[in-house]
């Protein structure tokens, strides 16, 4: 139980990974480019500039994405960069998406890896899991439920974050081992006698231990990608109440099947994410989007489900 009688962000997913059977995050990365044929279409009977229709066609992209994998999923993972990136109308389709996967029942996670000095990642936490006061009343953020922080700024630039999260029963999710072949550049070197990322999942541990709820999961999270599964086991040692976000899954290389250890305190213990492989998954199947998004979905789900030891 969060502070104030809030329900905690790890409650509120295990009891959704039980009901749904399923560990899966549905990454929403919209390339205005690439999008479903149907969601541009669908903006072309519109009026306005670039920015507006693009947009319009991101928020009705994401909107069939997250109505074909339905129930399969527990979340989404906008990444925040493709909403912004089309200004104040890619702002309001990442609220829309927001709002329509509220609707489907699934958790929402805002990818946007924030990490400033302790003034700044206040007002980041107030964009996206709190509101801002101001002069004519509350304005209310994003209404995420979860966000991924940049820790390498230190402790007292994440209590912020961690704070917000903690009060409206959300989760911060730490960067500890990405999913990026480049992390090894720094997440790996010695920091003094360990890699930087155990130092970081030891930091991750230490913060979310306050937080713990009744699933025996924190609200302190840790991105630890799927790419390099052989670090899985002792990043689980070092935190064995966190949440693990697993990215990288599919396009990016990671196999489902090595990522045993990650589940091994509970089947909400980890959650895989895809992007590019659910909703891409028409270009290599052939057909009609939203059928193979659906069908790349549900195998994903058989193969987390049956490896958390619950099929």
């Amino acid at each position: 139980m969060a502070a104030g009688g809030v329900v905690s962000f790890s409650d509120r997913l295990a009891a959704l990974v039980e009901e749904r059977r399923s560990q899966i995050v549905l990454g929403l990365d919209p390339d205005p480019a690439a999008l479903w044929p149907v969601a541009v279409e669908t903006a072309r009977d519109l009026s306005g500039g670039p920015a507006e229709l693009a947009a319009a066609a991101v928020e009705r992209h994401c909107r069939a994405a997250i109505e074909a994998v339905g129930t399969t999923a527990v979340a989404i993972k906008p990444q925040l960069a493709c909403f912004e990136r089309l200004g104040a109308p890619g702002w309001a389709a990442l609220k829309a998406t927001v709002d329509a996967a509220h609707d489907a029942g699934l958790l929402v996670l805002a990818d946007g890896k924030r990490g400033d000095v302790p003034v700044t990642a206040k007002a980041y936490a107030q964009a996206l899991v709190g509101s801002t006061p101001g002069p004519f009343g509350d304005v209310p953020g994003l209404g995420a439920d979860a966000f991924t922080a940049n820790p390498l700024l230190g402790r007292d630039a994440l209590e912020p974050l961690i704070s917000a999260a903690r009060a409206t029963g959300a989760c911060c999710f730490c960067l500890v081992r990405t999913s990026n072949p480049g992390a090894a550049d720094v997440q790996d070197l010695p920091a003094p006698d360990v890699p930087l990322h155990e130092r970081l999942a030891a930091l991750v541990n230490d913060l979310g231990a306050p937080g713990i709820g009744q699933s025996g999961l924190s609200d302190v999270g840790a991105v630890t990608g799927a790419t390099r599964p052989e670090t899985l086991g002792r990043l689980r040692d070092l935190m064995p109440h966190t949440i693990f976000l697993l990215p990288g899954v599919g396009a990016q290389g990671g196999d489902v099947a090595e990522l045993g250890p990650a589940f091994r305190p509970h089947p909400a213990a980890a959650l895989v994410t895809s992007s590019r492989s659910i909703v891409n998954a028409h270009e290599k199947a052939g057909g009609d989007p939203a059928k193979a998004a659906a069908a790349a979905a549900e195998e994903l789900r058989k193969a987390a489900w049956n490896l958390s030891g619950k099929g």
